[in-house]
């Protein structure tokens, strides 16, 4: 008897459906918090997929080749952990009684790294089915770089009404079409319900219509019909383009007022409404108990996978030495010898030529060393690859037609580009990179802070990183941008003052696989300041000495990016005063946080300080004082050309020179 058969044999599709039900109405009854009526909706379209057709082996959760279930609308958490506990991925009844409490291993959306056999940290509405085309895209790749029999999987995503009117779900479905995501099948839970009640009161969009125009197949069917789900599931399977299910569902199915209505989607059914539900469903065990001969039929549909899982194995073994070594380092996410190699080699060259130039254009010519030196390393742009600099030499685009290349065309979508991007971060095997401008970091934000949260390696290429862009106005010249990214959490920002910190920035944001990274690029040239070749990257500190004292440090001129060649300038006016002015710069501000307390005294000094960044000073209270001054930003800028810009706002050699003579009572 097959898994198949012998599931049957156990347990009717009612019954197993019922348990998932039953689950979430009893942890968010327990819990008096959560959302019962997607569980109850989808229960039916998650028994079937999970008992017919999903690949996976509990037994091997991190198995490569398994397919992705991302349940992009996360507050429906209760459904994912009941199948995990149901098909044995090791959470216990006992997690799912502590729903939504503290600690637990049942939050109240699904976290990654945190659960088991949760692929993303889903919640933030339309992130998770925008992910999703990263990860489907990952296994497309694969696939064309080490053939079908070592990738070869599907990315199944469940996403409500919020997760499709979220903006970024038009930047999400429209790249997948583009890009022919055929792997890719997303059952929407059609329920007609959001918070506010019926979806009707702010939308009538036709979603089929609205899918099928950015390039997918798209079909409805009773989300409640067992066969009906299975036949779609097969018919999606066979597409060559991805495929939107619209499943017609009840949310709250069973229970007996709030079915179909708004009261069933955010909070506890109550006593008297969850007896109710499990009378008309036929549920007559106790709360959190089932039935012995359900939970044997989800045990076989946890062991369905084994097989593959072993046959897969079996072929990888099988895999010459050398493609069997490759793939593994893909996977493991290492660097290469060569890209520290690769590194040095480009400092080495840069201090001997001592050119300027902006730090895109250095960021641009290291990448030309680290794109051979990585191979798994897939680069992208929001539309300005040429203004981002971000296509390396002899790299090719990734098309519907060809998934051998390394650069995405994202087109003019950020969020859409940032959320791919931590798709293909979580699905493993390549490590991505995105480039647009750092004022439009404002449209990647709520997927920047994903990243971090999830604590996965992202790296954004963020160039016209100031007032420095000059004519293109205030619309385009961040002011706010550093902050507000220095401000989230597990993220690294990096500002590098020349081409030397920039290739050590890169080379700091690759071997930081725990969370994001982003590189804040200028437009403008900027003079070398690291004159002397060191192999110690010295930015791997956050902040350094660049130019020490002879005698003791009258004042500190601390600076990053594009304002160290001014601090530099800045010294050697006030040496010709006889001021002894030290130099340091703070490349990365979070990195410097983490340096031991006497590290950053010692480098810091005492005497006063002086702060440099062509940008507002929210969030260098980490190395100024209250009474240090600040030269930087304290407005939006303009359109004009960027020297003219800087001397407008004050941000010169001579106001940095008074403001340090100012802090010693010597200001004319």
């Amino acid at each position: 008897m097959n898994i198949a058969a012998k599931i049957t044999s156990l347990a009717t599709h009612d019954e197993m459906a019922n348990a998932i039900r039953a689950l979430a109405m009893d942890a968010v009854e327990k819990a008096n918090s959560g959302h019962p009526g997607m569980p109850m909706g989808m229960a039916d379209v998650a028994t079937v997929l999970f008992t017919r057709y999903l690949k996976f082996d509990p037994a091997a959760p991190h198995w490569p080749d398994r397919d992705r279930f991302v349940l992009s609308a996360g507050h429906g958490s209760m459904l994912l952990y009941a199948v995990l506990y149901l098909t044995g991925y090791g959470l216990t009844i006992e997690d799912i009684k502590n729903f939504r409490q503290y600690g637990s291993k049942t939050p109240g959306h699904p976290e990654y790294g945190h659960t088991i056999g949760v692929e993303v940290t889903t919640g933030p509405l339309g992130q998770g089915l925008a992910m999703s085309v990263g990860m489907a895209l990952a296994e497309r790749m694969l696939a064309a770089r080490y053939g079908a029999g070592i990738a070869d999987h599907f990315t199944y995503v469940m996403a409500g009404d919020g997760c499709l009117m979220e903006g970024v779900s038009q930047e999400a479905i429209a790249l997948a079409g583009h890009l022919k995501l055929n792997k890719l099948i997303v059952f929407w839970d059609n329920n007609g319900i959001t918070i506010d009640g019926k979806v009707e009161l702010a939308d009538s969009v036709d979603q089929i219509k609205r899918f099928e125009a950015a390039g997918w197949a798209a079909s409805h069917i009773d989300g409640h019909d067992p066969e009906a789900i299975a036949a779609a599931i097969e018919a999606a399977q066979k597409s060559d383009k991805p495929v939107l299910i619209a499943c017609k569902t009840t949310i709250g199915f069973g229970a007996p007022t709030k079915a179909g209505t708004a009261g069933a989607h955010g909070a506890a059914l109550g006593t008297e409404e969850l007896a109710g539900a499990k009378k008309a469903l036929g549920w007559t065990a106790p709360a959190f108990e089932i039935p012995a001969h359900i939970a044997a039929a989800w045990n076989e549909a946890g062991k369905h996978g084994k097989g593959m899982r072993a046959a897969w194995e079996e072929r990888h073994t099988s895999l010459p030495a050398e493609i069997a070594q490759r793939y593994s380092a893909d996977l493991s996410g290492d660097l290469t010898p060569a890209v520290a190699e690769a590194v040095e080699g480009f400092k080495k060259a840069a201090t001997e030529s001592g050119a300027a130039q902006a730090s895109r254009t250095s960021s641009q010519k290291i990448l030309d060393h680290l794109s051979k030196a990585q191979p798994n390393l897939i680069g992208g742009s929001a539309d300005l690859t040429h203004s981002n600099l971000t296509h390396a030499a002899g790299t090719t685009s990734i098309t519907a037609d060809n998934y051998t290349g390394t650069y995405i065309h994202y087109g003019i979508r950020e969020f859409g580009m940032a959320a791919a991007m931590n798709g293909l971060a979580v699905h493993g095997g390549f490590i991505p990179y995105g480039g647009t401008f750092l004022v439009f970091s404002d449209y990647e934000r709520p997927a920047i802070r994903l990243a971090a949260l999830m604590g996965i390696r992202a790296i954004h290429v963020l160039t016209h990183d100031s007032i420095g862009l000059g004519e293109d106005g205030p619309t385009h010249q961040p002011v706010e941008h550093l902050a507000a990214l220095r401000a989230i959490p597990n993220l690294l920002v990096f500002r590098p003052g020349d081409a030397v910190e920039t290739a050590e920035a890169w080379e700091l944001a690759l071997s930081h696989k725990t969370g994001p990274s982003a590189l804040a690029l200028s437009r403008q040239n900027l003079p070398l300041s690291r004159k002397t070749h060191s192999k110690e990257n010295l930015s791997a500190k956050g902040g350094y000495l660049l130019r020490p004292t002879e005698k003791p440090r009258d004042v500190t001129l601390i600076a990053t990016g594009s304002e160290v060649g001014l601090a530099m300038q800045a010294a050697e006016k006030l040496a010709g005063e006889g001021i002894e002015a030290a130099v340091v710069s703070v490349p990365c501000f979070e990195l410097f946080a983490e340096q031991p307390v006497a590290y950053r005294a010692e480098v810091l000094g005492t005497a006063p300080r002086v702060g440099i960044e062509a940008a507002i000073r929210q969030s260098w209270d980490l190395i100024l004082r209250p009474e240090d001054p600040f030269i930087g930003m304290t407005s939006f800028g303009a359109s004009a050309p960027a020297a003219d810009l800087y001397k407008h706002f004050g941000i010169t050699i001579d106001a940095v020179a008074y403001a340090a003579k100012s802090c010693l009572g010597r200001a004319a």
